[in-house]
C-alpha cells in the first residue's frame, strides 16, 4: 500500500507497511500515482501515452527511480503483520503500568464541552479522593505492573488541585517504596491552573515529569467554552500563573492543551495564541455524539482539513512552536505493539475514582458496563480487560486498508464507544481529521529534514 498527496507545495509517497516517506518531483510523483506492482524493466507505454505531457525519457528515469526504490525495500512492501493468527495472538491482558488516578471528581471551572458532566462524571455527586485509596491505587499498580520498571501516573479530575494535599501524599508514599519495589513513578498532572498558587507551582515544576495546562487558546474562546462556577471567564486567571509555571519547567515537559469545537473552527488562530504564552501546544477536535451541539460533524469537514493545511503554512514558518499532533516520527516511531495497539486502555492503562472503582480510562469512567473492578475488594475483570487487549488494527475491520493505520493504531476506543457505540469501531469524522493531520505533520517533517530541496 503507497499512499500519495500532496501538502505545503511538497509532492509525497508513504509506503504503508515500510513506513518509509518519499518526497518526489513532479514527473515521479504522478507516474507513481498509476503503477501497480510488479514494476517490469522498463515503463510501459500505456503508461507513458496516459502521461503524455512529460518527456519519454523523463519518465523512463523515473520508472527507474521507482524501481530501485522498491527494491530496496522502500516501496511496494508487503504488510509483516497481516496474519490474522498473529493479530489474534495478541489478544492477552498486558501489565498495567499507567494510572490516571482520579484525584477529584469535582472542579471550578463549568466547561461546556465536558465529557466529565463538569466534573462529577455523572453521578451526581462531587468528592475527592482520600490518602487511603489513593496509596491502595499505587499499590494495585504495582502489583499489577509485574516485572515492568518504570510507571506513570497522571494526577486527574475534575481539577486535582482541588486534592492537593491527596496528590502530594500519594507522591510521597509511591517514592518511598519505589526503591523497594524496584519500581521508577513518573508523574504527570492535569490542571485547570484557577488555584495555581506559588506553592503549588513549585511543588508540580519539581515532582511533575509533565504538566498538561489546560486552555483553549484566545480570550474569547477559552472564556466562552470554559467558564468559572460564577459564569466569569477564567483566562485572565490562569494565564499569568501558566507563564509562571512555564518560566520554572526549565527542561521538564509540558503542554498547553485545548479543545475546539464546532463553534469555533478557526482553531489555527488559538494556536497562534497559545505560542505567546509557551511553545508546546496541543489543541484537539471534541469528541460527542451526533445531537450534541459542541460536536464535529461530517459537513464540518472540509473547513477543519483546510485549517489545518492553514496551521501548518503556519508553523512552517515557526518552527520554534511544538504542535502535539505534528509530532510524528519519519525514523523510528513507536513500538510493534503500540503501533498495532495504540494506547493500552483497559490493559496497559487504567483509570481509577476517588470510590476506587477501575475503568480503562477516564472517558469509560461512570460507564458500569466497561467498569473493571475495584482496588478495595480486590476485582479485575481479566476478560473485559482482554477484549481491551484484544484491540488492534487488524480486528478493527475499517483500519485494515487505512493508509494511516500504524501511525494512527485504530483510535480511541471511548470515543469510538460514544460516536458509534462500539468500541471496535472508528468513528469516521476522526478518522478523517486523524489522516488529515498526519498528512501535515509529514509534509512538515519533510521540509524540515531536507527531504523537499
Amino acid at each position: 500500500m503507497v499512499h500519495t498527496f500532496q501538502a505545503l507545495g511538497v509532492n509525497i509517497a508513504v509506503d504503508v507497511n515500510s513506513g518509509a516517506v518519499h518526497v518526489l518531483d513532479e514527473v515521479t510523483y504522478h507516474l507513481l500515482e498509476k503503477v501497480t506492482p510488479p514494476m517490469g524493466e522498463h515503463c510501459p507505454e500505456d503508461i507513458k501515452a496516459a502521461l503524455s505531457q512529460y518527456d519519454p525519457a523523463a519518465l523512463e528515469e523515473a520508472w527507474q527511480e521507482l524501481r530501485g526504490l522498491a527494491a530496496e525495500g522502500l516501496l511496494f512492501e508487503e504488510d509483516d503483520y497481516i496474519d490474522r493468527e498473529k493479530a489474534a495472538s495478541m489478544q492477552q491482558s498486558a501489565l498495567v503500568k499507567a494510572l490516571c488516578l482520579h484525584v477529584s471528581h469535582d472542579c471550578n471551572l463549568r466547561c461546556k464541552y465536558c465529557f466529565a458532566s463538569t466534573g462529577d462524571f455523572g453521578t451526581g455527586h462531587r468528592m475527592t479522593m482520600d490518602v487511603e485509596t489513593a496509596k491502595k491505587a499505587i499499590d494495585f499498580v504495582i502489583e499489577k505492573s509485574g516485572p515492568r520498571r518504570n510507571i506513570e501516573v497522571d494526577f486527574f479530575g475534575g481539577e486535582p488541585l482541588m486534592a492537593m494535599e491527596t496528590v502530594k501524599e500519594t507522591v510521597a508514599y509511591a517514592r518511598s517504596i519505589e526503591k523497594e519495589k524496584g519500581k521508577c513513578f513518573r508523574f504527570t498532572i492535569t490542571t485547570n491552573g484557577v488555584l495555581l498558587s506559588d506553592e503549588n507551582i513549585e511543588y508540580i515544576n519539581r515532582e511533575m515529569s509533565n504538566a498538561v495546562l489546560s486552555i483553549d487558546g484566545r480570550k474569547e474562546v477559552n472564556d466562552d467554552l470554559r467558564p468559572t462556577v460564577n459564569g466569569k471567564g477564567s483566562y485572565d486567571v490562569i494565564v499569568p500563573k501558566f507563564k509562571k509555571l512555564i518560566e520554572g519547567r526549565g527542561t521538564k515537559d509540558y503542554y498547553l492543551r485545548g479543545t475546539f469545537t464546532r463553534f469555533h473552527k478557526d482553531f489555527a488562530e488559538d494556536v497562534k495564541a497559545l505560542a505567546a504564552i509557551g511553545r508546546n501546544i496541543s489543541v484537539e477536535p471534541v469528541v460527542g455524539k451526533e445531537d450534541d451541539p459542541y460536536a464535529l460533524q461530517e459537513s464540518d469537514l472540509p473547513e477543519l482539513e483546510a485549517e489545518y493545511e492553514r496551521l501548518a503554512e503556519y508553523l512552517k514558518d515557526h518552527p520554534e512552536t511544538n504542535f502535539f499532533h505534528f509530532n510524528v516520527d519519519l525514523a523510528q516511531g513507536p513500538c510493534v505493539i503500540k503501533r498495532l495497539r495504540g494506547c493500552g486502555a483497559g490493559c496497559e492503562y487504567v483509570a481509577i475514582t476517588p470510590e476506587g472503582d477501575i475503568y480503562p480510562c477516564h472517558q469509560f469512567v461512570g460507564n458500569e458496563e466497561y467498569k473493571l473492578g475495584n482496588i478495595y475488594d480486590g476485582t479485575f475483570d481479566m476478560e473485559l480487560s482482554g477484549k481491551f487487549a484484544g484491540l488492534n488494527i487488524y480486528t478493527r475491520e475499517e483500519c485494515g486498508n487505512c493508509w494511516a493505520r500504524f501511525y494512527c493504531s485504530g483510535g480511541c476506543s471511548a470515543s469510538n464507544l460514544l460516536v458509534n457505540g462500539d468500541i471496535k469501531h472508528p468513528h469516521h469524522v476522526g478518522c478523517v481529521l486523524e489522516r488529515k493531520r498526519l498528512e501535515c505533520a509529514i509534509a512538515l517533517r519533510a521540509i524540515a529534514a531536507g527531504m523537499a530541496d
